[in-house]
C-alpha cells in the first residue's frame, strides 16, 4: 500500500529528535554561573538582551517561552573528530569547558553584550549520538550565531595565522584580543546589524515548544 510508513525509532530523524526533545526539557541556566560537571554533549544558548539588532530573539525568550536560541553546539570528547570511541574513557567536562569558552567571548564583547543576559540548555549525551542532536536543532531552529553571523564559536589561530578575514561575530561584537589581529572586513558593524533586523523581521519564530515534526 503507498501509505504504508511504520513509525522506526531507529531512524535517522528520529534518533536525533530524541536527543534535541531531551535537550528542550530541561531549564535554562545562567551561562555565566555554571556548576561543575562532566562529560560531552550538545546545548543551546539563549539571549534575553535589549541589544536593538536581538530584540526580537530576547523578545521570544521571555515569560518562561525560550522559543530561539541565538546559539546551538556541541561539545566532544578528545579523538571524537577522528571517530574515537571513548566509552571506556573517565568522564571529562568537555561540555563545561566549551561553555565557559563561550562565555569568556561574551565577557569580551562587553561593549555590546552583557553575560547576565545568556541562558543555556545543555545535555550531557553518549558521544556517537552528538552530531546529531547538534544537526537537527541547528536545521530547526537556524540560530542567528549558527548561519547569518559565523565566527562566535571560533578559537584564536594563532600566531602567523592572522591573514583571515576577522570574524562578521568579531565585527558586530568587538572584544576578544585575537579577532583585533585579523583583517578587517568590507562590513561595518552598521551593516550587520541592518541584515540581523531584515532577516528576523521576515523569519516567524514558532510559538511551539519543540519544533520536531517527525514523518515516520
Amino acid at each position: 500500500m503507498s501509505d504504508y510508513n511504520p513509525f522506526n525509532p531507529l531512524d535517522r530523524e528520529n534518533l536525533a529528535a530524541s536527543v534535541g526533545e531531551a535537550l528542550l526539557e530541561k531549564e535554562p541556566v545562567q551561562l555565566g554561573n555554571l556548576e561543575s560537571f562532566v562529560g560531552a554533549g550538545v546545548y543551546a544558548i539563549y539571549y534575553t538582551g535589549d541589544f536593538a539588532p536581538y530584540r526580537k530573539l530576547a523578545d521570544a525568550n521571555t515569560d518562561g517561552r525560550w522559543r530561539a536560541p541565538i546559539y546551538v553546539g556541541k561539545a566532544i570528547p578528545a579523538g571524537g573528530r577522528k571517530g574515537g570511541m571513548s566509552s571506556n574513557a573517565k568522564p571529562k567536562p568537555y561540555l563545561k569547558k566549551r561553555l565557559d569558552e563561550h562565555a569568556e567571548s561574551i565577557r569580551s564583547a562587553a561593549s555590546t553584550l552583557n553575560i547576565d543576559d545568556f541562558f543555556c540548555r545543555y545535555l550531557v549525551v553518549e558521544d556517537i549520538w552528538i552530531p546529531l542532536g547538534e544537526n537537527l536543532m541547528i536545521s530547526r531552529f537556524s540560530p542567528i550565531w549558527n548561519t547569518l553571523i559565523d565566527g562566535f564559536g571560533n578559537h584564536d589561530p594563532g600566531k602567523g595565522r592572522y591573514n583571515g578575514l576577522r570574524p562578521r561575530w568579531d565585527v558586530l561584537h568587538p572584544g576578544r584580543g585575537w579577532a583585533e589581529k585579523c583583517r578587517e572586513r568590507p562590513e561595518t558593524a552598521d551593516t550587520i546589524a541592518r541584515e540581523i533586523e531584515d532577516y528576523l523581521r521576515t523569519r516567524p519564530i514558532s510559538a511551539q515548544k519543540t519544533l520536531f515534526n517527525r514523518e515516520n
